[in-house]
């Protein structure tokens, strides 16, 4: 197919956290609100005047100091993220504000702080650590809503002027579901037959969005769109459709890595993903913003972190869900090595699905650079896609 004109604009975004849209919103006097998990509610971190980024680490080499400081049983994601601050990277930020999504990541922000990694010569600088509800009911929605004011809300008020009526949020609701309704008109043509967009395409263009501010790349992502919808699709460029399931995943290689060994990645339910991440946020005018807002990342969240057994289960419906809307002819489970909630989440859920759903089902760990297991994963994906097919003319019989 022919290359997309904004691609390797995006990509560059990519290359580094302090990418070329943070300088300008920065230079341009707004407030960086940095965070590490997509359980916080994302739009009150684009409140008018202020701007949300997810930190990612790209293109990591040695994560020796973070070791040190975190033992190596610890996920690779916080080690990376704990390296990359103590290096000097996210000195961009004016405040970082971490959930307890899991106690890896609450580990990384903890030693961020102890080793005084960010914020130096920022006299409003500050940190905050939240509690995420475990259980999806009106109480962990009452939780969230206490911790959100308490750790967000008038920490960025009180320290920098930030905006936090009603009609704030309501207009970063607004702002945030526009980006929403693009990632997610472009996501639906991976459900073609002969897909006009790849899942690594896809892959980078949505994760630009959890770490760029928005509203400097809405037109870019209008013109892709435009630009995607007259594009001449390859016919039968992939043995296999796969949909890809797990945790934190900032690292549009991993996609493209899948894309080689001939399985297209038609859709995408992990960390940074556009399921759920970009699903639109419903409004009404009866009751507070910030109420919906929490209760409708309570509810549509699909963390492991959420253990009731309802929950759970829908977990399961929901890849199975996703599945069929896409077409897919099987689900690569992944996880970074060490992770606790996805390391229980692959090992029963990747079993229900095959057993209980009757889906092939890969299940691997990787690291948090994939160029550093590069072949290994290559060859299990390609026995996985050379599975699939053997299912299907063998079904086909």
């Amino acid at each position: 197919m022919r290359d997309l004109k904004h691609l390797n604009y995006f990509e560059n975004l990519l290359t580094s956290a302090h990418n070329d849209l943070v300088r300008q919103a920065k230079e341009e006097g707004r407030i960086c609100a940095a965070s590490v998990c997509e359980n916080v509610p994302e739009p009150l971190f684009n409140l008018p005047g202020c701007f949300g980024v997810r930190l990612t680490a790209p293109n990591t080499g040695s994560l020796d100091i973070s070791t040190y400081y975190m033992t190596s049983f610890l996920c690779e994601t916080s080690r990376a993220l704990l390296e990359r601050a103590i290096e000097g990277g996210y000195n961009f930020a004016d405040c970082i504000i971490a959930p307890d999504g899991c106690t890896m990541i609450n580990r990384a922000v903890e030693n961020m702080e102890l080793l005084n990694a960010l914020g130096q010569g920022k006299e409003h600088f500050f940190y905050e650590n939240m509690e995420i509800p475990f259980k999806t009911d009106e109480n962990g929605v009452n939780l969230l809503i206490l911790q959100c004011k308490n750790h967000i809300l008038t920490p960025l008020k009180e320290n920098y002027g930030i905006d936090t009526s009603d009609a704030a949020i309501r207009t970063a609701v607004r702002e945030h579901n526009k980006i929403c309704d693009l990632v997610n008109r472009l996501g639906a043509f991976r459900k073609e037959e002969n897909p006009r967009i790849t899942g690594y395409e896809f892959a980078v263009f949505t994760l630009a969005t959890y770490v760029c501010p928005k509203d400097l790349i809405m037109d870019k992502l209008e013109e892709t769109i435009a630009e995607v919808a007259e594009r001449e699709p390859d016919e039968n460029a992939y043995r296999a459709r796969v949909l890809l399931v797990g945790a934190e995943m900032d690292d549009p290689a991993f996609v493209k890595l899948i894309e080689e060994c001939g399985a297209f990645v038609c859709a995408d339910r992990f960390c940074f993903g556009s399921m759920p991440g970009r699903t639109p946020i419903e409004m009404n005018e009866s009751e507070d913003a910030l109420t919906q807002l929490c209760r409708h990342y309570t509810y549509t969240g699909q963390c492991p972190r959420h253990m009731n057994l309802d929950k759970v289960n829908a977990r399961r419906d929901y890849v199975d869900k996703i599945a069929r809307e896409y077409h897919a002819d099987g689900i690569i489970y992944n996880q970074i090595k060490f992770c606790d909630p996805w390391g229980y989440e692959r090992a029963t859920a990747g079993a229900a699905l095959r057993d209980d759903y009757g889906y092939p089902v890969l299940s691997v760990d990787r690291p948090y650079n994939i160029q550093s297991s590069a072949g290994q994963m290559r060859t299990r994906v390609q026995a996985f896609v050379e599975s699939i097919e053997y299912k299907n003319i063998k079904g086909a019989k």
